[in-house]
């Protein structure tokens, strides 16, 4: 089956170009048409290993690639590279689960996909004919920047620049993107917040597209955000994975519907849940939660998105994002209408803010329900878990967890919950160590001890002696100036000697 653009129908490609490609070119993120008509036997996946449960899956979501070449490329992309060999564990927690995607090489959710997106960009760059260089673009509000960094690092043909808010990430994050070896990566902050970045990523995509501006310089654009199919496709594996876990543990049978909880910010990890669900997985309620920066639990109580608001900075920074980008995909999937569409991410473009009709608003409330979470909250719910149970979250986990809560005690039959961890508390360890009731002390990387000493949790390879390690990315534009940084990197052919 085709993808085509959300924003035109008749914008057609292959599942292979629309992940080379990233954008399709008005603008709009590539999707199916629909995932009804997708043959895929949901049971079936149940009993096998997380690394096979990927190559069905993903070879159904993406059916450029044949089994076999799906099953070699996921098996380069996850073989040693996680701390379990499901990649994703699950954790009782009280009544709920935790599913814990921070087992990966950067502690954050986005190892899944972003192990898997270079694998999937290599082999669409073979299977299209493109001998030209990929440039990656990525805005990152936290964890895809080193996550995408550490995904594409000297992978040949492609090179990568990740964007982030100037002072809108957590000081370990920073770090990590800092201090990213590779002669192909860049990191470069942008004074603004992520919306900022994100839109300036997608304005060089479109003014790279009309203007020609890359013609015939050996190069084009790509982005590792989840506005790229093949970033998303690879998160739909971890739904499957928990159900499957509930079923092997007998906490549930198959067939029984579980509902998961999501902290979201750019929409795209919610959106996975969404997509297995249109596979068959029994997903029965997908709560969205956000932080102090609601506009997604406004827009699912009223249908009213609205991006003219105050922004918070928080200690989930993840989730600071005002424009969820990959919510488009789903007004598209729901309502199976382009121009429709087209028109609300025109108002959101030039008004800030739209309304969708009230038959779209009846099937977002069919499958979705919503609540937020302000830091007070956050750091309550950490200390709440570590008391009760003996469980350290990390600040995006615990917004996840308070609105769990919010939502059993709305809903009292309730389906089992899954709650979505999706980065270790290692990221964020002040405002951790400040949620079981300690006062943080020095840097962040004092703290990250502070932490260790405190619970017994051990802190992850990839984070101890991140501070010794040699900063090499230091650039910090204004956000006009994002086009032209762009255009001069895509021109440089070395940006590292070593």
């Amino acid at each position: 089956m085709d993808y085509q653009s959300t924003r035109d129908a008749s914008l057609r490609v292959s599942s292979a170009q629309a992940v080379l490609d990233g954008l399709a070119p008005d603008g709009g993120l590539y999707s199916m048409p629909s995932m009804k008509e997708l043959a895929f036997d949901w049971r079936s996946v149940l009993d096998m290993d997380t690394q096979e449960m990927a190559t069905e899956i993903l070879t159904v979501l993406l059916p450029s690639f044949s089994k076999d070449e799906m099953r070699t490329l996921v098996k380069n992309a996850y073989t040693n590279r996680f701390e379990t060999e499901d990649l994703t564990p699950t954790v009782s927690v009280g009544d709920d689960t935790v599913l814990e995607l921070f087992r990966g090489p950067t502690s954050a959710f986005k190892d899944v996909a972003l192990s898997m997106l270079p694998q999937l960009m290599t082999a669409a760059r073979q299977k299209c004919g493109v001998d030209d260089e990929i440039l990656i673009l990525t805005a990152t509000s936290g964890d895809t920047g080193k996550a995408a960094m550490e995904g594409f690092c000297d992978v040949p043909g492609t090179k990568i620049i990740v964007f982030y808010p100037d002072g809108g990430v957590s000081p370990v994050q920073k770090a990590q993107m800092a201090t990213q070896t590779g002669k192909n990566t860049c990191v470069c902050a942008v004074r603004g917040n992520f919306d900022d970045a994100q839109t300036g990523v997608k304005n060089i995509f479109a003014a790279v597209s009309e203007g020609g501006l890359l013609d015939g310089k050996g190069v084009r654009l790509s982005s590792a955000n989840s506005i790229n199919i093949g970033r998303l496709a690879p998160q739909v594996v971890y739904y499957f994975r928990a159900y499957a876990n509930l079923v092997r543990e007998g906490r549930i049978r198959a067939g029984d519907p579980v509902d998961y909880c999501v902290p979201t910010g750019n929409f795209g990890d919610i959106l996975a849940g969404w997509f297995a669900k249109e596979l068959g997985l029994p997903v029965g309620r997908l709560v969205c939660a956000s932080n102090a920066n609601n506009v997604l639990t406004d827009f699912f109580e009223t249908g009213r998105y609205d991006k003219n608001r105050p922004f918070y900075k928080t200690v989930s920074p993840s989730m600071d994002i005002l424009v969820s980008s990959n919510l488009e995909r789903l007004l598209y999937l729901l309502s199976g209408d382009a121009a429709l569409v087209r028109s609300l991410m025109e108002q959101l473009k030039t008004e800030g803010a739209y309304q969708v009709p009230a038959g779209l608003l009846d099937k977002l409330h069919a499958a979705f329900w919503q609540g937020c979470c302000d830091d007070a909250g956050t750091k309550r719910a950490i200390g709440k878990v570590w008391r009760e149970h003996g469980y350290l979250m990390d600040t995006h986990t615990a917004v996840a967890w308070d609105v769990a809560q919010q939502y059993k005690a709305a809903h009292p039959d309730h389906n089992p919950v899954v709650i979505l961890s999706t980065a270790s508390p290692y990221k964020f360890p002040a405002a951790v160590l400040e949620g079981i009731g300690l006062s943080a002390e020095g840097d962040e990387f004092d703290v990250m001890e502070q932490v260790r000493d405190e619970t017994g949790v051990p802190v992850p390879k990839n984070l101890t002696g991140l501070r010794e390690r040699t900063v090499r990315h230091k650039d910090v534009i204004d956000r006009d100036e994002m086009l032209d940084y762009v255009l001069k990197k895509a021109t440089t052919k070395e940006w590292f000697s070593e």
